[in-house]
């Protein structure tokens, strides 16, 4: 099976957005590669931050974590003050999702970008979970009926 090895960040100001990113989650400082801020998200997998020119168009950045890892993260979210979400429209502000049968947040990086932590992967719960993932309910309601 493939693994994904690299993922390309453009930011204002990649130095300090990889340092963002590295610090938030906890991870190892941001390693410079030539133009980029590396920041080591896996075994083998990194996020490679790259100055751009002009607006940095949003993307989003989902990260599966344990739940103890959740709990360090989301501390620091809240000691910094920074704006959270339990949806990806920001349409529920400092709330985190219980989907799937464990927790998820969503959060703005530096750039704009939609940084996210779950602590279960999307559809896990499948359609029985006490709430399943938006996602999830969704297709089971547009399945055909049998």
């Amino acid at each position: 099976m493939p693994i994904l090895d690299h993922t390309i960040v453009n930011a204002d100001d990649h130095r300090a957005s990889a340092a963002f990113v590295a610090d938030l989650l906890g991870l190892p400082a941001p390693v410079t590669l030539g133009h980029f801020a590396v920041v080591q998200v896996g075994e083998v997998t990194t996020l490679d931050f790259v100055h751009v020119d002009g607006p940095v168009k949003s993307q989003h950045y989902a990260f599966l974590v344990t739940e103890a890892e959740f709990d360090e993260i989301f501390a620091r979210i809240t000691d910094r003050d920074l704006p959270f979400w339990a949806d990806p429209g920001h349409n529920e502000p400092a709330r985190i999702n219980t989907w799937d049968g464990g927790r998820g947040v969503y959060f703005d990086d530096l750039d704009g970008h939609l940084l996210e932590i779950i602590t279960r992967p999307y559809g896990s719960g499948g359609t029985t979970a006490a709430n399943p993932h938006p996602l999830v309910a969704e297709a089971s309601d547009q399945a055909p009926d049998a």
